[in-house]
């Protein structure tokens, strides 16, 4: 899931090698910590965090085809 949400975010923003996902295994979550450069940091949340929202939506729909615990995608400015 960590290689989806880089690939995805990576094609959102104007500085893909500065994108990085650091994710966080506990006992019934999976937690993504998503960092990208300051200018890219509006395009990943979107306008009224549409994009962010959305990218929750695909990570969480993913989580659960994959039968594994919970996602959730933290941005982290």
């Amino acid at each position: 899931m960590k290689d989806f949400v880089e690939y995805i975010v990576k094609k959102l923003v104007d500085n893909p090698d500065e994108v990085k996902v650091n994710q966080i295994d506990s006992e019934k979550t999976i937690i993504m910590e998503l960092q990208v450069k300051d200018g890219d940091l509006g395009k990943v949340i979107g306008k009224k965090g549409r994009t962010a929202k959305a990218l929750r939506t695909i990570l969480t729909a993913v989580a659960a085809k994959q039968g594994q615990k919970r996602a959730i995608l933290e941005i982290i400015e």
